[in-house]
């Protein structure tokens, strides 16, 4: 064993000693049951909630022996979502920062006694999931071989050498989708064949649908870059009104600067529920909608997990991972709009604005008009 291993950065040095102290931690009784790391965000939950239904017999355990442990960002959901399994999340950020939150979730995580880790993230944080599925002292611990840049391979060379099985889902880029299903089928020596991203969820009619039929309007993100302006929305909005259908616009606090735009409207057929759903709520919403139009955002998977037509419209920065779906697992219903330019796969480094708060060119390109397009023509496939 190295214990001066080179190339790490500071933070793994901090955090190394409270990860061994609860690896060694003692834990009673026999190794028992599997955990499931998913740190990440709401999308690539959408995206592995499908695949996890084949664990059970990949893994030759009941569902309510399988513990996922995931993200505060989408616990409200996870009673429909994971029916049947064991849920928990954490704040990731703060696991990531914070040394005595991080020792609380370790030393938790060590006395469950997990039999089986597993982690498939491809986009993952080693100092996270990968300690995570160490700290858990499961005598198994499968991962999938990560995207791994110059910064990271020092830190995921360490960890990947303490894994008892590393499995390759292929080269960058592809679908998070078609990875889980790949993992699947060189986990268990037999084909799983992707299917297309969907998740349970309950069946409750929303208030906003008393109003009648309603496209919903996505027009937040988590990252300037990925946000179609919005002045485009409000155009988009208009031409929905003009066929006699309702706009709802949803966002989180963050997006309540739209809310003076829309009372300037006038129009009680522009429905403004910023700030006041639920996230679950919000998947009802969005459920029950004739169309969705979106950024590239959490919500925007939400609507293609529940079956809802969707135009996302995406940027360039990991195209091919996450969006566009491939052909052969895109939910019905479902358009994906970018600009292709030269720079796709800047990882979102873009040097091509001049204002770090505009659109990226990839998402700031694609036109009314050609959302416009996409729509009508999932209206009329709907």
């Amino acid at each position: 064993m190295t214990w001066f291993p080179k190339g790490m950065r500071r933070r793994w040095w901090l955090f190394r000693p409270i990860d061994a102290l609860a690896a060694l931690w003692p834990a009673r009784g026999p190794k028992k049951g599997v955990l499931v790391v998913r740190m990440d965000g709401i999308g690539d939950m959408v995206m592995f909630r499908r695949a996890l239904d084949f664990y059970p017999q990949a893994l030759g355990v009941a569902k309510d022996e399988i513990t996922v442990l995931g993200c505060h960002s989408w616990r409200a959901l996870a009673e429909d979502v994971f029916a049947g399994y064991r849920v928990a999340t954490i704040d990731e950020h703060a696991f990531e920062k914070k040394a005595l939150y991080r020792l609380k979730v370790a030393l938790w995580l060590r006395r469950k006694n997990f039999r089986v880790a597993v982690c498939d993230m491809f986009h993952r944080k080693a100092m996270t999931a990968d300690s995570l599925v160490m700290i858990s002292g499961a005598e198994e611990r499968l991962v999938c071989r990560p995207f791994i840049t110059a910064r990271t391979r020092a830190e995921f060379a360490w960890y990947l050498e303490r894994m008892t099985r590393v499995i390759d889902t292929g080269a960058y880029p592809t679908h998070e989708t078609l990875r889980h299903f790949t993992f699947l089928s060189l986990l268990t020596g037999s084909p799983h064949p992707p299917e297309s991203p969907r998740i349970p969820w309950r069946e409750q009619v929303p208030a906003v649908a008393a109003g009648g039929r309603y496209v919903v309007m996505n027009f937040g993100s988590n990252e300037p870059g990925r946000r179609w302006p919005f002045a485009h929305f409000l155009d988009l909005a208009q031409r929905f009104r003009s066929l006699g259908l309702r706009v709802v616009f949803v966002g989180a606090r963050q997006e309540a600067f739209a809310k003076p735009y829309l009372a300037q409207q006038g129009d009680p057929g522009m429905v403004d529920t910023i700030g006041d759903l639920s996230l679950a709520q919000l998947v009802d919403v969005l459920k029950h909608a004739r169309l969705v139009v979106t950024n590239d955002t959490g919500p925007g998977h939400l609507a293609l997990g529940v079956g809802a037509p969707t135009v996302l419209i995406a940027g360039g920065g990991h195209w091919g991972c996450f969006v566009p779906y491939p052909e052969e697992i895109r939910p019905a219903g479902a358009a994906f709009l970018s600009v292709e330019v030269a720079c796709r796969h800047c990882l979102w480094r873009c040097d091509r604005r001049d204002d770090p708060a505009a659109a990226f060119p990839c998402v700031a390109g694609v036109t009314v008009d050609d959302v416009w397009a996409a729509a009508t023509s999932a209206l009329a496939n709907s």
